[in-house]
């Protein structure tokens, strides 16, 4: 298993580049199946969950070829999707993303049951609705048995609004026949980036960023070139690397466009940023500070649908809490096992009370100590890597691969800003 070996307390200097965007490339590697003409993707990131992405398309009939490090031509010609593989579903969420594509190029198929990281229950009634609103007969059986004969546009109310239910939707209706109208959408910049490409390839959807999407069904889909956007994520995982380690750090080609209501959040905390073109700046030895609320309130930072606070944020920012000054309530509603790595932070020497599985209070700043950790997720992974980094002493981390299966080259991104770590 590998590991890394922090040594830290050592501030972070220089540039840093995203990869692109997780959380936009399983969509978009999902949606050339809708074609069997030729799509090309760049900017694609080289991590596990995308390279488990690409064995499904693979596995479906499509064809993938490298053209350099991260841009990859697929060819979806000829889908003769055959069992999926268990074990492959289930180490990511995203392969229920194959399920509007095929839904609209194949009439029978089935997949198993997707994984995905471990905090708290992940609801897929939301994409079941949505695509039997769609036509698609679905049966259930610790699998998905899917079966269609031409998909038809619906009027679909989305009973939560799910990122990834809300793209399958969108795949499904682009080539329905008929008018399809979404409500209840979700509008997170991945979301929105994947109508900006199938709109780019020939499909017909409007009010594109809002929670209401209407799409005129078409025939077929062309080819065509898509660059992947910058991971906002990552962005914000060096963001607060930076500022747990007193340094100072350019991230470049930011996507600062995306970053309003982080900004206005890890503010809160103290952590100030200066923008430069679509570069990003962390100044070095910010004063951080929680602001507290009127009469002198605890604040509190709760995740919710975009434009608010994204819950895959939360745990860099609890992080980066118990290093300000003051005292601040995080509230993530959405999921039951996001808050439980909070134990390893304070077995580092934060000051967290556990409040229940949604909320957790910090009173910083807190001095840190290197301990032996595991990763438990990717989110909370990078979580615990920033406080390695921020800690006096050395610290172990288990089981990296979580961590890798979000972000490019982590190691080897901190080694270029001066941070101590080591792969083992």
């Amino acid at each position: 298993m590998t590991k890394f070996v922090i040594e830290g307390g050592v501030p972070l200097k220089g540039e840093v580049t995203p990869a692109g965007n997780k959380n936009a490339a399983l969509p978009l590697l999902a949606a050339c199946l809708l074609t069997d003409k030729a799509v090309t993707l760049r900017n694609v990131p080289q991590i596990q969950d995308v390279r488990v992405m690409r064995s499904l398309l693979e596995s479906a009939g499509a064809r993938v070829e490298d053209l350099d490090d991260s841009s990859w031509r697929i060819t979806a010609r000829d889908l003769k999707p055959s069992d999926f593989d268990a074990d492959l579903c289930r180490q990511i969420r995203a392969s229920i993303l194959v399920a509007g594509p095929l839904s609209a190029r194949v009439g029978e198929f089935k997949l198993p049951t997707p994984g995905g990281d471990v905090i708290g229950r992940r609801r897929l009634d939301t994409h079941i609705l949505a695509l039997r609103a769609l036509g698609v007969e679905i049966q259930y059986d610790r699998g998905f048995a899917f079966r269609s004969k031409g998909l038809r546009g619906a009027n679909i109310l989305m009973d939560e609004a799910s990122v990834t239910a809300t793209e399958n939707a969108i795949m499904g209706a682009v080539l329905a026949k008929g008018e399809t109208v979404i409500h209840n959408a979700a509008s997170e910049p991945h979301v929105q980036e994947l109508c900006r490409f199938l709109n780019a390839l020939g499909a017909q959807i409007e009010e594109v960023g809002s929670n209401t999407l209407r799409i005129r069904g078409v025939r077929e889909l062309h080819g065509g070139e898509h660059r992947i956007g910058p991971d906002y994520l990552e962005v914000i995982s060096f963001v607060g690397a930076a500022a747990v380690t007193r340094g100072s750090v350019r991230v470049k080609n930011a996507g600062v466009g995306d970053l309003k209501m982080i900004a206005h959040v890890f503010n809160r905390m103290g952590v100030r940023w200066q923008v430069e073109g679509d570069d990003l700046i962390v100044p070095e030895n910010q004063e951080l500070t929680v602001a507290p609320d009127l009469d002198g309130a605890i604040p509190e930072v709760k995740t919710n649908v975009w434009p608010a606070f994204p819950t895959d944020l939360i745990s860099i920012a609890i992080t980066v809490a118990t290093q300000a000054s003051g005292s601040i309530l995080f509230h993530d509603w959405m999921f039951s096992g996001r808050m439980y790595f909070t134990d390893k932070l304070v077995g580092m020497g934060a000051k967290i009370i556990l409040c229940d599985p949604y909320r957790c209070l910090i009173q910083g700043p807190n001095q840190l100590y290197g301990e032996n950790l595991e990763s438990p997720d990717i989110r909370a992974g990078m979580a615990i890597l920033l406080a390695a980094l921020a800690a006096k002493g050395q610290s172990t981390i288990r089981n990296v691969s979580q961590i890798e299966r979000g972000y490019e080259n982590v190691d080897g991104k901190l080694r270029a800003l001066g941070a101590h770590i080591e792969r083992i």
